[in-house]
Protein backbone atom coordinates (compact mmCIF):
# COMPACT_ATOMS: atom_id res chain seq x y z
CA UNK A 1 0.00 0.00 0.00
CA UNK A 2 2.42 2.33 0.68
CA UNK A 3 4.45 1.55 -2.56
CA UNK A 4 1.22 2.55 -4.29
CA UNK A 5 0.83 5.63 -2.46
CA UNK A 6 4.38 6.56 -3.46
CA UNK A 7 3.60 5.26 -6.82
CA UNK A 8 0.55 8.08 -6.97
CA UNK A 9 2.80 10.43 -5.57
CA UNK A 10 5.48 10.00 -8.06
CA UNK A 11 2.70 10.55 -10.73
CA UNK A 12 0.84 13.14 -9.58
CA UNK A 13 3.00 15.77 -9.59
CA UNK A 14 4.83 15.67 -12.81
CA UNK A 15 0.97 15.87 -14.24
CA UNK A 16 -0.08 18.38 -12.06
CA UNK A 17 3.13 20.64 -13.31
CA UNK A 18 2.30 20.02 -16.86
CA UNK A 19 -1.65 20.85 -16.15
CA UNK A 20 -0.78 24.13 -14.92
CA UNK A 21 -4.20 25.15 -14.21
CA UNK A 22 -3.23 28.33 -12.15
CA UNK A 23 -0.76 29.06 -14.91
CA UNK A 24 -3.01 29.07 -17.69
CA UNK A 25 -6.20 30.53 -15.55
CA UNK A 26 -5.81 34.04 -17.09
CA UNK A 27 -6.15 32.54 -20.29
CA UNK A 28 -9.00 31.31 -19.70
CA UNK A 29 -10.53 34.28 -18.12
CA UNK A 30 -10.21 36.32 -20.74
CA UNK A 31 -11.96 33.33 -23.13
CA UNK A 32 -15.14 33.21 -21.16
CA UNK A 33 -15.34 36.55 -19.85
CA UNK A 34 -18.58 37.40 -21.66
CA UNK A 35 -20.45 34.19 -21.16
CA UNK A 36 -23.79 33.96 -18.78
CA UNK A 37 -23.68 31.61 -15.97
CA UNK A 38 -26.12 28.87 -17.44
CA UNK A 39 -23.47 29.06 -20.87
CA UNK A 40 -20.28 29.24 -17.87
CA UNK A 41 -21.54 26.18 -16.28
CA UNK A 42 -21.90 24.30 -19.72
CA UNK A 43 -18.36 25.45 -20.60
CA UNK A 44 -16.69 24.01 -17.76
CA UNK A 45 -18.43 20.69 -18.28
CA UNK A 46 -17.61 20.47 -21.69
CA UNK A 47 -13.68 21.58 -20.63
CA UNK A 48 -13.55 18.55 -18.03
CA UNK A 49 -15.17 16.16 -20.44
CA UNK A 50 -12.83 16.78 -23.17
CA UNK A 51 -9.94 16.93 -21.70
CA UNK A 52 -10.40 13.74 -19.89
CA UNK A 53 -12.01 12.02 -23.08
CA UNK A 54 -8.64 13.08 -24.81
CA UNK A 55 -6.51 12.02 -21.74
CA UNK A 56 -8.05 8.68 -21.98
CA UNK A 57 -7.97 7.78 -25.26
CA UNK A 58 -4.05 9.00 -25.33
CA UNK A 59 -3.81 6.65 -22.33
CA UNK A 60 -5.84 3.82 -24.43
CA UNK A 61 -4.08 4.77 -27.51
CA UNK A 62 -1.74 7.41 -28.16
CA UNK A 63 1.41 5.10 -28.55
CA UNK A 64 -0.30 3.19 -31.14
CA UNK A 65 -1.66 6.32 -33.32
CA UNK A 66 1.62 7.79 -33.08
CA UNK A 67 4.00 4.89 -34.61
CA UNK A 68 0.74 4.04 -36.95
CA UNK A 69 1.34 7.73 -38.44
CA UNK A 70 4.65 7.98 -38.07
CA UNK A 71 4.11 10.85 -35.16
CA UNK A 72 7.06 11.64 -32.62
CA UNK A 73 6.41 13.37 -29.28
CA UNK A 74 8.72 16.23 -30.82
CA UNK A 75 6.40 17.14 -33.57
CA UNK A 76 2.98 16.89 -31.27
CA UNK A 77 4.92 19.37 -29.23
CA UNK A 78 5.82 21.94 -32.11
CA UNK A 79 2.13 21.65 -33.55
CA UNK A 80 0.88 22.41 -30.59
CA UNK A 81 2.62 24.92 -29.88
CA UNK A 82 2.20 26.71 -33.52
CA UNK A 83 -1.62 26.55 -32.44
CA UNK A 84 -1.06 27.87 -29.33
CA UNK A 85 1.07 30.91 -30.87
CA UNK A 86 -1.66 31.53 -33.36
CA UNK A 87 -3.96 32.03 -30.96
CA UNK A 88 -2.11 34.51 -28.60
CA UNK A 89 -0.83 36.06 -31.82
CA UNK A 90 -4.85 36.78 -32.79
CA UNK A 91 -5.30 38.14 -29.38
CA UNK A 92 -2.48 40.34 -29.02
CA UNK A 93 -2.62 41.74 -32.58
CA UNK A 94 -6.66 42.15 -32.53
CA UNK A 95 -7.85 42.45 -29.33
CA UNK A 96 -9.68 38.85 -29.25
CA UNK A 97 -8.93 35.31 -28.86
CA UNK A 98 -12.18 34.34 -30.28
CA UNK A 99 -14.79 36.16 -32.96
CA UNK A 100 -17.71 37.24 -31.31
CA UNK A 101 -20.02 34.66 -32.32
CA UNK A 102 -17.73 32.19 -31.68
CA UNK A 103 -17.59 33.37 -28.09
CA UNK A 104 -20.78 32.67 -27.48
CA UNK A 105 -20.62 28.67 -27.89
CA UNK A 106 -19.67 28.21 -24.46
CA UNK A 107 -19.37 23.92 -25.58
CA UNK A 108 -17.08 24.87 -28.40
CA UNK A 109 -14.95 27.29 -26.05
CA UNK A 110 -15.04 24.87 -23.12
CA UNK A 111 -13.84 21.48 -25.37
CA UNK A 112 -11.26 23.99 -27.72
CA UNK A 113 -9.15 25.46 -26.37
CA UNK A 114 -9.73 25.26 -22.50
CA UNK A 115 -10.23 21.85 -22.31
CA UNK A 116 -8.34 20.85 -25.31
CA UNK A 117 -5.20 22.16 -25.18
CA UNK A 118 -5.03 24.90 -22.35
CA UNK A 119 -6.11 21.81 -19.68
CA UNK A 120 -5.14 18.52 -21.72
CA UNK A 121 -2.87 19.56 -24.04
CA UNK A 122 0.80 18.52 -25.09
CA UNK A 123 2.65 18.65 -22.01
CA UNK A 124 -0.02 16.51 -20.39
CA UNK A 125 -0.46 14.14 -23.15
CA UNK A 126 3.11 13.50 -23.69
CA UNK A 127 3.87 13.01 -19.47
CA UNK A 128 1.16 10.57 -19.54
CA UNK A 129 2.83 8.68 -22.50
CA UNK A 130 6.07 8.56 -20.47
CA UNK A 131 4.54 7.92 -17.21
CA UNK A 132 2.61 4.67 -18.59
CA UNK A 133 5.83 3.38 -19.59
CA UNK A 134 7.45 3.09 -16.00
CA UNK A 135 3.99 3.11 -13.95
CA UNK A 136 0.87 0.71 -14.18
CA UNK A 137 -2.03 2.53 -15.96
CA UNK A 138 -4.08 2.34 -13.14
CA UNK A 139 -1.51 4.39 -10.68
CA UNK A 140 -1.71 7.04 -14.08
CA UNK A 141 -5.04 7.25 -14.68
CA UNK A 142 -5.71 7.53 -10.71
CA UNK A 143 -3.24 10.36 -10.84
CA UNK A 144 -4.56 11.68 -14.29
CA UNK A 145 -8.08 11.95 -12.59
CA UNK A 146 -7.18 13.32 -9.46
CA UNK A 147 -5.82 16.23 -11.40
CA UNK A 148 -8.82 16.84 -13.60
CA UNK A 149 -10.70 16.95 -10.33
CA UNK A 150 -8.59 20.39 -9.40
CA UNK A 151 -8.55 21.68 -12.80
CA UNK A 152 -12.31 20.98 -12.16
CA UNK A 153 -12.13 23.22 -8.90
CA UNK A 154 -10.26 25.86 -9.97
CA UNK A 155 -12.19 26.40 -13.10
CA UNK A 156 -15.35 26.37 -12.09
CA UNK A 157 -14.69 29.37 -9.33
CA UNK A 158 -13.71 31.44 -12.43
CA UNK A 159 -16.23 33.53 -12.79
CA UNK A 160 -15.89 34.42 -8.71
CA UNK A 161 -11.74 35.47 -10.23
CA UNK A 162 -13.53 37.88 -12.66
CA UNK A 163 -15.96 39.50 -10.21
CA UNK A 164 -12.87 40.23 -7.62
CA UNK A 165 -10.36 41.64 -10.52
CA UNK A 166 -13.31 43.83 -12.15
CA UNK A 167 -13.68 44.12 -15.86
CA UNK A 168 -10.18 46.31 -15.96
CA UNK A 169 -8.04 43.97 -13.94
CA UNK A 170 -9.48 40.80 -16.46
CA UNK A 171 -8.10 43.12 -18.96
CA UNK A 172 -4.81 43.82 -18.38
CA UNK A 173 -4.76 39.83 -17.51
CA UNK A 174 -5.84 38.85 -20.82
CA UNK A 175 -2.65 40.95 -22.01
CA UNK A 176 -0.36 39.23 -19.30
CA UNK A 177 -1.88 36.09 -20.66
CA UNK A 178 -1.78 36.34 -24.12
CA UNK A 179 2.00 37.33 -24.07
CA UNK A 180 2.77 34.45 -21.53
CA UNK A 181 0.71 32.09 -23.78
CA UNK A 182 3.19 33.29 -27.00
CA UNK A 183 6.31 32.53 -24.62
CA UNK A 184 4.53 28.92 -23.73
CA UNK A 185 3.80 28.28 -27.16
CA UNK A 186 7.50 29.11 -28.17
CA UNK A 187 8.93 27.07 -25.83
CA UNK A 188 6.66 23.77 -26.84
CA UNK A 189 8.71 24.70 -30.37
CA UNK A 190 11.96 24.93 -29.09
CA UNK A 191 11.63 21.99 -27.12
CA UNK A 192 10.17 20.19 -30.36
CA UNK A 193 13.17 21.05 -32.60
CA UNK A 194 16.27 20.52 -29.76
CA UNK A 195 14.25 17.32 -28.29
CA UNK A 196 13.59 18.25 -25.10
Amino acid sequence: MIEFLKQIGLTFVPLFVAMDVIGVLPIMISLTEHLSRPQFDRMVRYAIFSALGLGLLFLALGKGIFALMGIEVRDFLIGGGVILFLISAKDLVTGKILEADLAAEAPLVGAVPIGIPLIVGPAVLTTLLLLIDQYSIVVVLISFIANLAIAWAVVAQMQRIMSFLGRGGVRVISKVAALLLAAIAVKMIRQGIVGG
